[in-house]
């Protein structure tokens, strides 16, 4: 005789990740992201060819980042793989290739590798995006001429992400997850969660595991335990 498992308790489903969305149409504009999306808008008619978007953890930046090197057939270098070296940065720029340089300034700098990038950037003619927590004035930089590039950089703000932005990201993405769910719900969620867009994805997600492990609809009482799971309740 097979025993019932009606005791066993709820099973979270596999994490299957969805495709990261790097589409124009997939950014959400606001009055915190308004800057930054003008900037992708506009290239490649750029004021020059180094473009340096700052701001708080959790803004954007990176899906901005990722957004404008598909436009641009850019390559992106995360902060990890530029401390191991600039060297494949700079021969990509020596091609003429478009690059992202993700999160820089918040730790110390290898200034002579990264001044010769800019300089590669600038003799082939291609674009690059920096992304920074802080602003270039606030880098420790002690080459002169390097302190002088990036203060002449084209500079963009991207702001902490305000209540509509969050709540449109969080709708979109129960969208793309073909799941329906009722405006007063992510209002809730909006009222107690981290301010970050990074946050609403990994809610989202944690949202969906509970309704599939309840084999319910996603309600308040889902997003409490989702909040209360992920530590922001």
């Amino acid at each position: 005789m097979v025993k019932s498992d009606k005791n066993l308790p709820p099973q979270l489903p596999l994490d299957l990740e969805l495709s990261p969305a790097t589409r124009r149409d997939d950014l959400i504009e606001s009055a915190a992201n308004k800057m930054a999306l003008n900037m992708i808008d506009s290239w490649p008619n750029w004021p020059g060819q180094v473009t340096i978007l700052a701001g708080p953890v959790g803004s954007g930046k990176s899906h901005i980042g990722a957004v404008w090197a598909e436009m641009s057939d850019a390559r992106i270098y995360s902060r990890d793989a530029l401390e191991a070296g600039f060297d494949k940065a700079i021969s990509d720029a020596t091609a003429g290739r478009n690059l992202v340089l993700e999160d820089l300034g918040t730790k110390s700098i290898d200034e002579p590798p990264l001044f010769h990038l800019l300089n590669s950037v600038r003799e082939a003619g291609s674009y690059l995006l920096v992304t920074s927590r802080i602003w270039p004035r606030e880098w420790d930089i002690s080459l002169p001429d390097l302190r002088s590039r990036l203060t002449a950089a084209q500079l963009v703000e991207l702001l902490e992400p305000d209540d509509m932005l969050i709540k449109e990201v969080m709708a979109k993405l129960f969208h793309d997850r073909q799941l329906k769910v009722e405006p007063h719900v992510i209002e809730y969620c909006v009222l107690r969660m981290e301010r970050s867009l990074e946050s609403a994805a990994k809610l989202v997600k944690a949202m969906d595991e509970e309704a599939l492990a309840r084999k319910s609809l996603i309600t308040r009482a889902t997003a409490s335990s989702a909040l209360e799971r992920l530590g922001m309740a």
